[in-house]
């Protein structure tokens, strides 16, 4: 058996599937991921199960559905028994050097809670450099203070780290890197919302970004109430309620995309530098989409398109054909085991996950047999955050308000409308399938198959 690959898995925070060149998008600057989709396999339909940003990356490092893995903010700490399951702290008992860069996302509060969280962290990294300028509600500040007195982005920190931490791997070793940016979060503190990088103010300025779908006023209003009311509602009022303020906010995301997409450029010549570039995977993904003005809302949250869908790029060079992109559904959950099956490490060995190996698809293979549905969940409890669960499958979209009484449904046909806009749960031709969403959701929730 040869050398196992390195693997490098980079995560943005709250970037949409859409901002990206290669997926269609004509103003944004993404020129390495761009050549990372050419290179690779980009995978058209990929999502998160839970649209918010600590249960998501439990997902993500676990393969385990929400209420499985139990954790999102306000919890107890991640567990030990879940850091031991997780992707790195099984990559690190086979021998490979492990280290997480940047937002790790799974923090806590309280002494005995990060006692708890550096017992989890022991077994899941070798090297671990998480950055002190991120509290709950976003960044603290984008722009770090080095020793010299210079400041300098986040986005830019977090790739000197980076190839920092590549140059002093060795090709005898494997290592699995996981690199998460900051950027594109809004900090939610400040009036301008979005910083990016000095260096990348010229971009856009001469831009007209297109106005966000479902965003006209008579479609806001048609909403129930607890989304009219709700914090996805504030936050629009922080940053997309003018044309204006609409303009420079998306903007100033684009920018900090940009930003990220550099510093992509920056591992992957790290990379070709020290000769490890020709057995290293290279995946970039996003812990969660958001809205973006959408149905006049903004953040994450709710289990719309908007929030659940997230870019996925895969480039293996040992063989497998670049430039392919696959409409399968594939999920964050299913990162994990896909990283552990090109680790060699055998599935009998792995405990159960609810994610599914990605190897089929990027070898080119037939799709047949894959998922056609998945459980879609956000159990988060806050006061203005509605909890909802529901089934999206190739055609359908099924959402169940959980605290509404009587619970809210609603049934969209993606083929049809897929912008979600028209809600068919109470249209008596539908009855059936929504009877059949109704118990494949609850089959879900049990977890079959």
């Amino acid at each position: 058996m040869g050398q196992p690959p390195n693997l490098v898995l980079m995560v943005s925070d709250n970037q949409p599937w859409w901002a990206m060149g290669c997926a269609g998008n004509r103003i944004i600057s993404t020129p390495h991921l761009d050549q990372l989709a050419r290179e690779g396999v980009r995978f058209r339909n990929a999502f998160v199960t839970t649209p918010i940003c600590a249960a998501s990356r439990a997902s993500l490092f676990t393969g385990l559905y929400r209420r499985k893995h139990g954790f999102t903010f306000r919890t107890p700490p991640f567990a030990a028994r879940l850091a031991a399951a997780s992707y790195p702290a099984q990559l690190r008992r086979a021998g490979y050097r492990t280290a997480l860069i940047g937002k790790f996302g799974l923090e806590t509060n309280g002494r005995l809670q990060i006692e708890q969280e550096k017992a989890s962290l022991a077994l899941m990294f070798d090297h671990f450099d998480q950055f002190e300028h991120w509290g709950h509600s976003g960044p603290r500040g984008y722009f770090v203070k080095e020793k010299d007195g210079m400041k300098r982005h986040l986005t830019e920190v977090t790739g000197d780290k980076a190839v920092a931490f590549l140059e002093s791997c060795r090709p005898e070793q494997p290592f699995c890197l996981t690199l998460c940016f900051n950027a594109p979060h809004a900090q939610d503190d400040d009036p301008q919302q979005y910083f990016w990088p000095l260096s990348f103010d010229h971009l856009y300025r001469d831009a007209v970004i297109p106005p966000p779908r479902n965003s006209d006023p008579a479609f806001f209003a048609a909403q129930p109430e607890f989304i009219r009311n709700s914090l996805g509602r504030e936050r629009w009022r922080w940053r997309f309620d003018t044309p204006s303020k609409y303009q420079a906010m998306m903007k100033g995301m684009y920018r900090m995309v940009s930003g990220v997409d550099h510093a992509v450029g920056r591992v992957r010549a790290a990379l070709r530098d020290a000769g490890l570039d020709r057995n290293t995977v290279l995946v970039f993904t996003s812990d969660n989409g958001m809205f973006f003005g959408e149905r006049g809302l903004s953040d994450c949250w709710l289990l719309y398109e908007e929030s659940l869908r997230v870019p996925l790029l895969v480039r293996d060079p040992r063989g497998v054909v670049g430039g392919v992109v696959r409409d399968e559904m594939v999920l964050n959950l299913d990162l994990a085991p896909t990283f552990l099956a090109l680790a060699g490490i055998e599935k009998e060995k792995r405990p159960p996950v609810d994610g599914w190996s990605m190897i089929p698809l990027l070898r080119g293979e037939s799709g047949e047999g894959w998922r056609e549905d998945f459980l879609c969940e956000h159990l988060f409890e806050h006061a203005k955050i509605p909890r909802s669960e529901g089934v999206r499958t190739r055609r359908w979209k099924y959402i169940r308000y959980i605290d509404q009484v009587p619970a809210r449904e609603e049934l969209y046909d993606l083929h049809a409308d897929p912008t979600e806009r028209v809600n068919l749960a109470k249209e008596d031709q539908h009855a059936v399938r929504l009877k059949d969403l109704r118990e494949r959701c609850a089959s879900l929730i049990r977890g079959d198959k």
